[in-house]
């Protein structure tokens, strides 16, 4: 993976809390937690936990559990931390969890197994933390296509001529969404009892806020750096967004792939 989707600096995590988050990650942590709640797990942890708005749900719903968050990038984690700090955070890898075997009842990932550079081995990880009998839950977007806002964002991006941005924005975050491949993935890291449930969430924002949000506060932002002027980009992406969506509040109805798996007892 090109190393600037990895980079997550300076005022990135709060545009991306405050501008993507309502939109997109909200309603699709509040559906993750609503699983989770029926299978009291006290011991907890999520990885790739971005700026924590699936963990502050996640403590907040389950009070009694001890729940550890995990990101690679030191400025979301710390990010995170101030806001949600009811969670013990650590930075860490998912392909190296810093955890000892059978630590947690569940493992839990809110949009971030897209991102592995090896999802089975990550899944292996995930595994070898789990306690037997223990439960791994993450969701993934579905196809660009089928989510409203970001595939307005995706045809901006390719109208304007940023072909490695559109590129990544289609192929890494809207692209594992393959059913029978991410099925075939889980099993084979060890998984038994795989669902698989395709969901539509509600999310509400402005096509302006949307698309800065992804200039400025989503890896988006480093390819538009490298085409020129930052501003001038973000601007002209507001702009052809909003000719799609219009000016007026919009429904995103964002659409993932929510995906529960057992470790064998």
């Amino acid at each position: 993976m090109d190393e600037r989707t990895r980079t997550w600096s300076g005022s990135m995590p709060e545009v991306y809390d405050r501008l993507l988050v309502p939109a997109l990650f909200a309603p699709a942590a509040d559906d993750l937690v609503t699983r989770a709640l029926p299978m009291a797990p006290t011991r907890v942890l999520e990885i790739a936990a971005g700026t924590g708005v699936l963990t502050g749900k996640l403590c907040a719903a389950l009070p009694d559990a001890a729940v550890t968050a995990t990101d690679l990038n030191d400025a979301m984690a710390a990010y995170a931390e101030a806001r949600v700090p009811e969670a013990t955070w650590r930075p860490a890898d998912a392909m190296a969890l810093p955890f000892a075997d059978d630590a947690f009842d569940l493992v839990v990932c809110q949009c971030g197994v897209m991102f592995l550079p090896d999802r089975i081995a990550g899944y292996r990880e995930a595994l070898r933390v789990l306690r037997a009998g223990g439960t791994f839950l993450f969701n993934a977007w579905d196809e660009v296509s089928a989510n409203h806002g970001p595939d307005a964002v995706a045809a901006a991006l390719h109208d304007m001529g940023e072909t490695k941005a559109h590129a990544f924005f289609v192929g890494i975050p809207h692209g594992y969404c393959d059913v029978t491949r991410v099925r075939a993935d889980v099993e084979a890291a060890g998984f038994t009892d795989v669902a698989i449930e395709r969901v539509v969430y509600r999310g509400a924002t402005t096509a302006a806020a949307l698309a800065r949000g992804f200039a400025e506060g989503s890896p988006v932002r480093a390819f538009l750096e490298a085409s020129g002027d930052l501003a001038a980009r973000r601007d002209d992406l507001i702009d052809r967004v909003t000719a799609r969506l219009g000016d007026g509040p919009v429904e995103t109805r964002p659409a993932a792939f929510v995906v529960s798996a057992r470790k064998p007892a």
